[in-house]
């Protein structure tokens, strides 16, 4: 689960976080913008009404698959009476519902899965969710933008070590006088050395499995695989220097790819950018 995240609405702090790629935004904290001092009984009260009911449990009937519809049917034929009352944690507990969440800690509360922060916020206030989905908005594009820089920076870096391993193919591999033809095939050939290596397949397979999509098995990489085709391609000219055949180079480039790999995925600072 990624750390905390905070966005600014109308002077106040909102807390979110993302879970498996679902973003989660504090109704704790929406609350306040309605009483600071009175969150839980405003979220409460927004539980009571029928079609807060049947949304989230719409939404609970969509994406959960292990939620509890026997007992919604009895949460919902009994909300709108004057009696009903619900708390977010009787919701959770009766029904194994996934869309609102109970967290404990320095900055817990009751957070929810933005489909139904939003819905709460409609309820609260026009004007409030109109910021608050500016503000989530505008926090996403950030996210996206740096994150677009990054893989940007790091295909750079690869073009520009690309040339690299080219020069040292030409010079170690490509015998002299040969056709301009027979010198891109072999280019071909060791830049598929690479693909193979990290990728488990060649740019042609690459390609006859992914018929209509644009771009080629490098554009569609991964940050952590563009960082180690990176090194790869440095790593292999060195070794193309020392004279080692292809046969030889593919199983040591191999085991540099999938020991870099391991260590990219477990590294924090990898983390931190996702």
């Amino acid at each position: 689960m990624a750390k905390n995240k905070r966005i600014q609405v109308e002077g106040l702090e909102i807390v979110l976080y993302e879970d498996n790629q679902q973003d989660f935004i504090s109704l704790t904290d929406i609350a306040r913008y309605r009483d600071t001092e009175r969150s839980d009984y405003i979220l409460q009260n927004w539980m009571r009404n029928r079609s807060t009911i049947e949304f989230i449990g719409l939404w609970e009937t969509f994406y959960n698959p292990g939620f509890n519809s026997i007992e919604f049917d009895g949460i919902k034929n009994m909300s709108g009476s004057n009696s009903f009352s619900l708390t977010p944690k009787r919701w959770i507990e009766s029904t194994n519902a996934i869309g609102i969440v109970s967290k404990t800690g320095r900055y817990g509360g009751t957070f929810a899965h933005k489909d139904i922060a939003f819905e709460f916020a409609t309820w609260l206030s026009a004007e409030f969710k109109f910021y608050l989905i500016k503000e989530f908005q505008r926090l996403k594009d950030d996210e996206n933008n740096r994150l677009q820089l990054d893989w940007d920076l790091q295909r750079t870096i690869s073009k520009i070590n690309y040339h690299i391993h080219t020069d040292a193919i030409k010079e170690n591999l490509v015998p002299k006088a040969i056709t301009s033809q027979q010198a891109g095939y072999v280019y071909a050939n060791e830049a598929d050395l690479l693909n193979v290596a990290l990728f488990g397949v060649t740019a042609k397979e690459w390609r006859e499995a992914n018929p209509g999509v644009a771009g080629n098995i490098r554009d569609h990489a991964t940050l952590e695989q563009l960082v180690v085709l990176s090194n790869m391609e440095s790593i292999n000219a060195l070794l193309i220097k020392q004279g080692l055949q292809q046969g030889e180079r593919l199983l040591q480039l191999n085991q540099v790819a999938i020991t870099q790999m391991k260590s990219l995925i477990e590294s924090k600072a990898i983390k931190r950018l996702k």
